[in-house]
């Protein structure tokens, strides 16, 4: 049942029942039909945030673990459709999570992206780096960040040993970006110290910023690239550089999502998705409650694929 309980209030002040917000940004299980009929005749590419749509938000955010069932979810969706993770965690990290060979990952909020070719579109050519992975396979790396590898790897060192003394925090080098967790911080003074400490220590860096997450400050460097950029630069090394055959398809709950979700507005075509149980400002046209909401509309996602090829055939 939905709850018709007041939320807090948006940037004006006001108090917004979730009810009325998702008549602005409907069910996407609600209204999969329409979403379905609107994607008939072009290509689905389904683009999935992890930590809070394919797993729970947890304490620890080394124990966010996936069910098994989501990841089979997910692993049917990708034999479906060109499916891409796409995640402020490092691309290894996530891929420790989810295990599966068939799916794309973009770690590090995109800045960390492997596939089999790069984009000709991409100014920085010189970000792209030509590999071959484990298997002997051609891969090309996109790593708009590079350069600054090494004063990330400066502002970890210098985070852990200056926030030490606060109890539950934590420091997550997710490779080209960092992670400041205070989830667990339980004394609010604290919570206080810890923000003033990492904004203080960060004026030593103006090439990076600090912007907000649930229960994180997340640390990344100025560069003209983010979830958004991400999800474009994979859509064209897929092959899909135009627009009109197909739709996109992106899950999330976070801000760092919004950059996709405006994307796809731009785009005009696709499907922002937004995963929340609150009501907040959002670019997402369509909304799922939790990771449980996911799971379906994955599963349904899937299963319409599969009806539809054995009518055809």
């Amino acid at each position: 049942m939905i709850p018709v309980s007041l939320e807090k209030s948006d940037e004006n002040g006001e108090l917004r029942s979730y009810a009325s917000w998702l008549g602005k940004h409907p069910s996407a299980l609600g209204n999969f039909e329409e979403v379905m009929s609107i994607a008939e005749g072009k290509q689905i590419v389904v683009f999935l945030d992890y930590d809070g749509t394919l797993s729970p938000i947890v304490d620890d955010p080394d124990k966010a673990y996936m069910s098994d069932v989501m990841r089979a979810a997910v692993c049917e969706v990708a034999n479906c459709f060109p499916t891409a993770i796409v995640s402020g965690r490092s691309k290894d990290k996530v891929y420790e999570f989810v295990k599966l060979e068939n799916v794309y990952y973009a770690g590090s909020h995109g800045m960390d992206i492997s596939t089999p070719s790069g984009s000709s579109k991409y100014e920085e050519q010189e970000h792209q780096i030509k590999a071959v992975d484990e298997k002997g396979n051609p891969v090309v790396h996109c790593h708009p960040a590079i350069e600054f590898l090494p004063t990330i790897q400066e502002i970890v060192k210098v985070l852990k040993e200056n926030t030490r003394r606060i109890k539950g925090s934590m420091i997550e080098d997710n490779t080209f970006c960092v992670t400041v967790h205070y989830r667990c911080v339980k004394n609010e003074e604290e919570v206080g110290v810890l923000k003033k400490m990492v904004k203080t220590i960060m004026k030593a860096y103006p090439d990076f910023y600090i912007s907000g997450g649930r229960k994180v400050m997340e640390i990344r460097p100025t560069v003209n690239w983010d979830k958004g950029r991400a999800l474009t630069y994979l859509l064209d090394t897929l092959g899909f550089d135009n627009f009109s055959n197909v739709l996109p398809m992106y899950l999330g709950d976070d801000r760092t999502d919004e950059d996709a979700f405006k994307v796809i507005r731009h785009i005009g075509c696709g499907f922002p998705i937004v995963v929340s149980s609150i009501a907040k400002e959002t670019e997402a046209s369509y909304s799922l409650r939790d990771p449980a909401d996911v799971l379906t509309f994955l599963i349904r996602l899937a299963k319409r694929k599969k009806n539809e090829l054995v009518t055809e055939n």
